[in-house]
């Protein structure tokens, strides 16, 4: 069965009838890289607008009615909507689609069609699999290497089509048709059934695909090969962009481009080399820093090992440090009979924390000041340390230190 969608890719809406509505679950990303379960209905209409993922290209998103369409997925014949709100079945229903989503799916989806079949006719380079991303998509194609020169002569036949608005139409033939065996294909799924559906790029390519695509590659604007990357098991992934991605490509660059004139005070061409100078700049900086680091921290500890009364505990916060700055410290002054306690990082933040001792007050204390400091950390061999995310209580910390040490010193 083939959607309306599929037999009109430019129709924004559909009146249909609900077919059905059953209780169903959606997983959905919240955007904080968490997944959510949201509870609601799936439901099946006499035909739809909205495409249901498939041929490497997602789901649509739009509206039935009032209602949010948060998911469409095909199963068999059927096209699944999920929305939050239940439908009566018999109700007649107007079905509308994201058309800015839609369009941008379809621009990308036929552009991959075009570069796939220039591809293979150029080189000999067969497409293994593509994936439409949310805002550059991926060809694999099953070579090693594609070199510069090649990838620029693919853009440029494809633009080169492009600009001549070769049509593109879609043929349905059936499955025991001989022109089945001529039309470029990586299988169909596993539970299809009935004639099967050809996108037909006139002299350029027929591919066998379920997915929605442009009537005339004139609608794709143009493509833009980004570059190639290294892929999976001797292959290579090529990175593309199709009409309006492209427009907000160029959009995005040339206000990067702006910025980056306005931080370095020089025109575009220069920005490559004046990057690389601040870069060299700022690791000749940081090894300096370091090394004025470390000089610190053997200061610091002599000045405390010189004091005539000094303490049992040794505590330290600064800013600026790390793990290296911390040991040095430690390892000057001695932990055979100090305890030392010491941070680094954002006062009201997070950091870094270093506990070290005779080994039998920091077994019992280093738990203790990771708990208060909502760190993680580890020790072993008299050294406690890690990472603490609460460093506003580093206070507490030093105070239960403090505590502790006195009494192991009057025991």
């Amino acid at each position: 069965m083939a959607f309306y969608c599929q037999k009109d890719s430019y129709a924004f809406e559909l009146s249909a009838e609900v077919v059905s509505c059953t209780p169903a679950k959606l997983q959905i990303d919240n955007g904080g890289g968490k997944k959510e379960t949201l509870s609601g209905y799936n439901v099946t209409l006499t035909d739809t607008v909205l495409f249901p993922e498939g041929g490497g290209q997602p789901d649509d998103r739009g509206f039935i009615g009032e209602s949010p369409v948060l998911r469409v997925t095909r199963q068999g014949p059927e096209a699944f909507h999920f929305l939050t709100s239940p439908l009566q079945p018999g109700t007649q229903v107007l079905v509308k689609v994201d058309w800015q989503r839609r369009f941008d799916h379809m621009q990308q989806h036929s552009g991959q069609h075009l570069i796939t079949a220039i591809a293979d006719s150029l080189y000999g380079y067969k497409t293994t699999s593509w994936e439409l991303g949310r805002q550059r998509s991926t060809i694999e194609l099953d070579t090693p290497v594609v070199s510069v020169q090649q990838a620029d002569a693919i853009e440029e036949k494809a633009n080169r089509l492009i600009r001549q608005r070769v049509p593109v139409t879609v043929r349905i033939i059936a499955f025991d048709d001989p022109e089945f065996e001529q039309v470029r294909s990586r299988g169909l799924p596993d539970d299809h059934a009935g004639p099967v559906r050809i996108i037909d790029m006139k002299g350029v390519d027929a591919n066998m695909c379920c997915g929605t695509h442009v009537a005339n590659l004139s609608d794709l604007q143009a493509v833009k090969i980004l570059g190639t990357e290294k892929g999976k098991k001797n292959k290579t992934n090529l990175i593309f962009i199709a009409g309006e991605r492209l427009l907000q490509y160029a959009t995005r660059s040339y206000a990067t481009e702006r910025s980056l004139t306005a931080l370095l005070k020089n025109g575009p061409e220069q920005h490559v080399e004046a990057v690389d100078k601040l870069q060299k700049s700022v690791k000749m900086l940081q090894k300096n820093n370091l090394s004025l680091l470390r000089d610190l921290a053997v200061l610091i500890a002599n000045d405390f090992k010189n004091r005539p009364d000094r303490s049992k505990v040794f505590s330290l916060h600064r800013k600026e440090g790390d793990n290296e700055f911390m040991n040095i410290i430690a390892n000057e002054i001695g932990t055979e009979d100090t305890v030392i306690f010491m941070t680094v990082g954002d006062e009201k933040a997070s950091g870094l924390f270093l506990l070290a001792g005779p080994p039998r007050i920091v077994d019992d204390l280093g738990p203790r000041v990771c708990k208060i400091l909502d760190g993680k950390g580890a020790g072993k061999a008299g050294r406690f340390q890690g990472k603490a995310n609460k460093m506003s209580q580093r206070g507490e910390a030093e105070k239960l230190v403090q505590e502790v040490t006195s009494t192991e010193s009057e025991q």
